[in-house]
């Protein structure tokens, strides 16, 4: 029993025991106070809501803490600096402006300030024992889930699934290849990156990097390129869509379905995709998100997938039978949970057992959304404290910027043609 329990106490499920309490919150979240993150620190609760939040992170960190036997000493002073810094890009981030019209989100500033302190200044020792980025991510990929419906997935049709299958099959085997094999990026490294490209940015990063057994170093490294480069993708998209997309067709409808099926498939952040699409239109914002979901779906795929043939590899690259134990220690529990949250999720709100807010949204995911982005902004800010700028143009790291690139320009343009295909000719034709 105590050996049972002993590899029970290992990070991802930790992470796992954790999130089932949050995602119990997030159920019964129409009969608690609100929970939200205040939009200006003027606003009425706006301290309370702040307060909440720190509530149930520190909780959080010091119950996975505490049971992954990681040192306390100096934990609370630590984690009130990373808390303030991210509570910061919380609020500049869900404000209206910035998050609709400019599409950046908590993430993007939690980097950025966590980067400028980073290289501005130094991180002082007293201030690391609560700078634990891939644990935040990990609770937020998990809450994640609930976020995601299957019924809103499907609403996009058989054009939307095939597409998002298309793209991350075909996309990320390219990234992959042209690290590998053009840029001699490290195993690893590549398969972190190739994800981070292909699915949903820097979260599908950390769920790779813990199969293929990439370093802090290096995933830091690419969530930071990920987050970066998307800021001049949410412009560069809309722009491109109408100059091309009008050119293909003559009906409204189908075009603002391509356009936004394209910004859905490249733009690597999901409020990006939000604010990016609606430069292009409605229906255009509508399909863009959906895409953008049915993307983030296959992350537990692509999980599986990575492990399956990793189980295959032995020392020295011999190949041999894959093994599905090997599979099962090597695929991330907190992916697992994250499918499940979605699943049960689904299944609640399907069966009307979710109560809506006034905007006819269930408040479980809404709050869900909240706790996600408290977790995510947090592990940004974490990994800004951890990442030198002059490392992303290093002699070191220049081989992985030039694959991403290199693979992004790819994404471009694939996803242009899977789009205009399922949604220009395909669906249109058979009327899916």
């Amino acid at each position: 029993m105590k050996n049972f329990w002993n590899k029970l106490l290992i990070e991802d499920w930790v992470v796992v025991m954790l999130s089932i309490p949050l995602l119990i919150l997030c159920a019964f979240g129409s009969y608690l106070p609100s929970i939200s993150i205040p939009t200006n620190m003027l606003e009425t609760g706006a301290w309370g809501k702040i307060a909440m939040l720190f509530v149930i992170a520190l909780i959080t960190l010091f119950a996975g803490n505490k049971l992954l036997s990681r040192p306390m000493k100096g934990m609370l002073r630590s984690f009130i600096v990373v808390f303030v810094i991210a509570a910061l890009a919380m609020v500049i981030g869900s404000n209206k402006f910035i998050k609709n019209d400019l599409g950046l989100e908590p993430v993007f500033f939690s980097v950025i300030f966590g980067l400028l302190i980073r290289n501005a200044y130094h991180v002082p020792e007293w201030m690391k024992p609560a700078i634990q980025g891939e644990f935040y991510i990990k609770i937020g990929v998990v809450c994640l889930g609930a976020t995601i419906m299957i019924g809103d997935v499907m609403k996009s049709g058989v054009a939307g699934l095939v597409q998002a299958c298309i793209i991350v099959t075909v996309v990320w085997l390219f990234a992959y290849n042209i690290a590998r094999k053009i840029f001699k990026v490290e195993r690893s490294t590549a398969m972190t990156m190739s994800s981070g490209l292909t699915i949903c940015g820097a979260s599908a990063a950390i769920a790779t990097a813990g199969v293929a057994g990439a370093d802090k170093k290096s995933l830091s490294y690419i969530a930071s390129v990920v987050l970066i480069i998307a800021v001049p993708m949410i412009y560069l998209m809309p722009w491109l869509a109408n100059m091309i997309v009008p050119l293909l067709s003559d009906n409204s409808e189908v075009q603002q379905e391509i356009m936004g099926a394209w910004i859905g498939g490249t733009v690597d952040t999901t409020s990006g995709v939000a604010a990016s699409s609606e430069m292009a239109g409605e229906l255009a914002n509508s399909t863009a998100i959906i895409v953008k979901a049915t993307q983030n779906v296959l992350i537990g795929v692509v999980a599986f997938f990575i492990a399956l043939y990793l189980s295959t590899k032995g020392e020295g690259g011999q190949s041999h039978a894959p093994s599905l134990k090997i599979v099962w220690e090597k695929f991330p529990k907190f992916v697992l949970a994250f499918v499940i949250a979605s699943l049960v999720f689904s299944y609640l709100k399907e069966a009307d057992m979710l109560a809506l807010n006034p905007k006819g949204k269930p408040i479980a995911t809404s709050l869900a959304k909240t706790l996600s982005t408290l977790f995510f902004s947090l592990s940004f800010v974490c990994i800004g404290l951890d990442t030198r700028l002059k490392e992303i143009v290093s002699k070191e790291n220049r081989n992985v910027l030039y694959a991403f690139l290199t693979g992004q320009t790819f994404n471009i343009i694939a996803t242009f043609l899977v789009a205009w295909l399922m949604f220009g000719i395909v669906k249109p034709t058979l009327g899916w």
